[in-house]
């Protein structure tokens, strides 16, 4: 069964430049230019997505932009990739936008100026696909409150859930942990997120693995822990967690390789893919996605997924 992948989430232009190091507070660090890029958690997910899935599948994107030219390149950004944009809208304020530090080993530091992702609503999903083969994808760079109600609003029509807890808040406290995870079928985290969630309910101590699968347990949902070059950790309410390795590959840019696991894996589900092989395309597309600079620029295509799915 084949469906439709939902993204709720941000919408931001990026401001990318290259230095020696990122730079200490109060300190000043020179970097030869900068480019101008399209960003955002939400839109990059949805860009990830519609590369690596087939033309069965559809995706959405539901997110706010300003009335601005920004918003105009976003929108036209977006269609280039097969995106629906219907449930976009234009805010009084300006389009957001980001401000990345990239230093020379591929590392980064990034700044997000919210803009008119503030402004997102449940109420743009009113008209989108709600049914069992809807994957929603949501991340933390919108209104926490309208994403769990967009969250819920999916979870009630037999669609699927997928959070990618980034950027986590700072010292989330057990209540509000408990009510963003209810509606959630599957919380993508890094190692941050991971403790960040794990402490918020109590659990602070043992392996990765271990605190992964107690935090399935405890939330009664799929936990992916995303481990850069060691690859992922899956772990089911249950079940014993089970790794997938990353590619071996020589890092150029980070900055986009989250958001490629994330909507890639969001896509396999949507393909009806079992969670196994979802997480293997995933992890590929994100190790693929470190090779190039950038973010959506650096996103592979289904074409290069395939070629690697045969090495793991």
């Amino acid at each position: 069964m084949t469906g439709d992948v939902l993204v709720f989430g941000s919408l931001n232009v990026d401001l990318v430049c290259r230095v020696e190091r990122i730079a200490s507070p109060g300190e000043t660090v020179l970097g030869p230019t900068y480019e101008r890029l399209f960003g955002g958690k939400g839109a990059n997910q949805a860009v990830a997505a519609a590369r690596a899935t087939s033309s069965e599948v559809s995706v959405r994107m539901a997110g706010a932009v300003g009335a601005d030219e920004l918003g105009d390149a976003v929108l036209a950004n977006l269609k280039t990739h097969r995106i629906d944009v219907t449930a976009v809208t234009r805010a009084s304020e300006a389009t957001g936008a980001a401000f990345i530090s990239i230093d020379a080993e591929g590392e980064n530091a990034i700044t997000v100026a919210s803009g008119a992702n503030r402004t997102l609503s449940a109420d743009r999903l009113e008209g989108m696909p709600h049914g069992e083969g809807t994957v929603l994808l949501l991340q933390m760079e919108t209104p926490h409150a309208a994403s769990i109600e967009a969250a819920r609003s999916i979870k009630a029509g037999g669609g699927t859930v997928v959070l990618n807890l980034a950027p986590v808040p700072a010292r989330p406290a057990p209540a509000f942990i408990r009510a963003l995870c209810d509606p959630v079928d599957w919380l993508i985290v890094n190692e941050i997120e991971l403790s960040a969630a794990g402490q918020a309910i109590g659990i602070a101590d043992g392996s990765l693995r271990d605190r992964a699968s107690r935090l399935s347990d405890a939330l009664s949902l799929g936990v992916i822990a995303t481990l850069g070059a060691r690859g992922v950790v899956v772990a089911e309410p249950g079940a014993e967690p089970f790794t997938q390795a990353a590619l071996d590959i020589s890092v150029e840019d980070t900055t986009g390789a989250g958001d490629t696991f994330c909507g890639v894996f969001a896509a396999g589900l949507a393909e009806g893919l079992d969670v196994r092989l979802a997480v293997r395309r995933a992890a590929i597309a994100a190790s693929l996605a470190c090779r190039r600079l950038g973010a959506q620029t650096a996103m592979p295509t289904r074409g290069e997924i395939e070629t690697f799915i045969d090495l793991q």
